[in-house]
């Protein structure tokens, strides 16, 4: 009996840390919402490379205050779609690329460092948008 709730316990530790580590809600890909009315932030991600999971978190613990505002997008860089996007804008893995409500390129933030580097250009577009 001892045995079945240590290998239970176990188990619920396993599983307690994959759900911890599943992405919140996944960021679309659909880079038509560009230029549809609202700002977006478009992430070029690759799967195969940390710089973009980094700035992913970074979105992540951004999104909540901004999402009402400005539209995540990523665009995965392994996609046909996506590495048009990066050839495009220059865009490589980890590449922040910013639009106005009209689709307008604000500008593009290449791996930023921390959170706070993100927040203030989130801040800008937003200020680009609403002068």
């Amino acid at each position: 009996m001892r045995k079945w709730l240590i290998y239970l316990a176990i188990i619920g530790g396993v599983l307690a840390l994959v759900w911890s580590q599943l992405p919140r809600s996944p960021y679309s890909t659909d880079l038509a919402r560009i230029g549809q009315g609202q700002p977006a932030l478009v992430l070029a991600y690759d799967i195969q490379s940390m710089g973009g999971m980094e700035v992913m978190g970074m979105m992540d613990d951004l999104r909540g205050a901004y999402a009402e505002r400005i539209a995540f997008l990523v665009a995965p860089l392994g996609a046909p779609h996506g590495q048009a996007f990066g050839t495009r804008f220059g865009a490589t893995n980890g590449s922040v690329v910013m639009f106005s409500a009209t689709g307008s390129l604000v500008g593009t933030l290449h791996l930023p460092a921390n959170t706070a580097e993100l927040q203030k250009a989130l801040d800008n577009l937003l200020a680009q948008a609403n002068p």
